[in-house]
């Protein structure tokens, strides 16, 4: 079973109005937006061709990665963990 097939199994109960990581993209310098791409383990962060980012907040894995890769950049990320019954189940392993 690949990561995609695992991370499937999973289920999210998204906090509409009341996401959990709320990203300041003004905030972000082009190396740390490229960092989020590539350092997200869920694929959440996307760039399009003219370095627009993109963030989804539904299928967060909670792992706080995001937070380790701006922790350089005070105020471009702010990251709480989800409000009770909300946020990853986790259903493998």
């Amino acid at each position: 079973m690949n990561v995609e097939q695992k991370l499937s199994i999973d289920k999210f109960v998204v906090d509409e109005g009341n996401p959990h990581i709320i990203l300041h993209l003004e905030k972000l310098d082009e190396e740390t937006r490229k960092a989020l791409t590539v350092v997200c383990p869920a694929g959440l962060y996307t760039l399009d061709e003219n370095g627009t980012m993109a963030f989804e907040v539904a299928g967060c894995l909670e792992c706080g990665t995001c937070r380790v890769a701006t922790a350089h950049l005070p105020g471009a990320l702010e990251w709480n963990h989800p409000r009770a019954s909300f946020g990853v189940d986790f259903r493998y392993g």
